[in-house]
């Protein structure tokens, strides 16, 4: 068990042996460890839940591209041709149902030289960070399996939308899997504007930065493949190259 995890229940044992003196501070060992482990299950570069990595050693104008939400049949085709055209080279954070439903979809990614990585089996945006120790095994185990029919053995992983659990370290220890963040959001999902996304991450843009993409239908279609398309084209006038990193380079 982390130690934020501990820490937040001995919090709750000492309310109990301080309440009868003074509820104030009761109330306030209950409560604040609670909203403290909350900050750290909620914000996607918090560590204090599990180790977060969040860019990579490089000493070249180098940056890692992941694309989440993946694979999907109309953009998943279209985002490896591009990236062939570009010479790139990306992550793609795959959702386990999908994955199961699509398996040469999966396959053709790790043909085309990409990496497939772990991005829970249903993709619980409300409910993961509070799910119990089994409901966590069976969102890592039921992508683990979609992906293996696949022939694919993942090394990273990430929640979705970065929320992790309290019981996410000691899984994600046992499967040999490593949490992937990253250091530059494109908020491609909330945009219609394919400029914004692109300006947005270029500001931010620096050797060894993780950035965050995605596909399918929670992108907008004018912003779908063709803010990668842009973004790519970007990144090659700044002499940056998108490349998947060892994970003795993850920090």
């Amino acid at each position: 068990m982390r130690p934020i995890v501990m820490f937040d229940l001995a919090g709750k044992a000492f309310a109990v042996f301080a309440w009868p003196f003074s509820p104030w501070l009761a109330t306030a060992l209950f409560v604040g460890p609670d909203l403290y482990l909350l900050y750290h299950l909620l914000v996607p570069s918090a560590q204090g839940v599990v180790r977060v990595f969040t860019r990579f050693a490089t000493g070249e104008k180098e940056v890692w591209l992941t694309i989440d939400d993946g694979p999907d049949g109309t953009d998943t085709p279209k985002i490896l041709d591009l990236l062939d055209r570009h010479g790139a080279r990306a992550t793609f954070f795959a959702i386990g149902e999908q994955a199961a439903r699509q398996p040469a979809l999966v396959a053709e990614i790790v043909r085309r030289g990409h990496e497939v990585g772990h991005h829970t089996h249903t993709h619980p945006l409300y409910t993961f960070w509070c799910a119990s120790p089994a409901r966590v095994r069976k969102e890592l185990d039921g992508g683990l399996d979609a992906l293996r029919q696949a022939g694919v053995q993942p090394r990273c992983f990430r929640p979705a939308v970065g929320i992790k659990n309290p019981f996410l370290h000691g899984a994600l220890a046992q499967r040999g899997l490593a949490c992937i963040g990253w250091s530059v959001r494109s908020w491609d999902c909330v945009s219609r504007n394919p400029a914004q996304v692109v300006g947005r991450v270029m500001q931010r843009i620096e050797p060894g930065a993780i950035i965050l993409m995605h596909e399918g239908p929670n992108v907008s279609p004018r912003v779908r493949v063709e803010a990668l398309t842009r973004l790519l084209e970007a990144l090659r006038a700044r002499g940056f190259r998108c490349v998947v990193p060892e994970s003795r380079r993850f920090r």
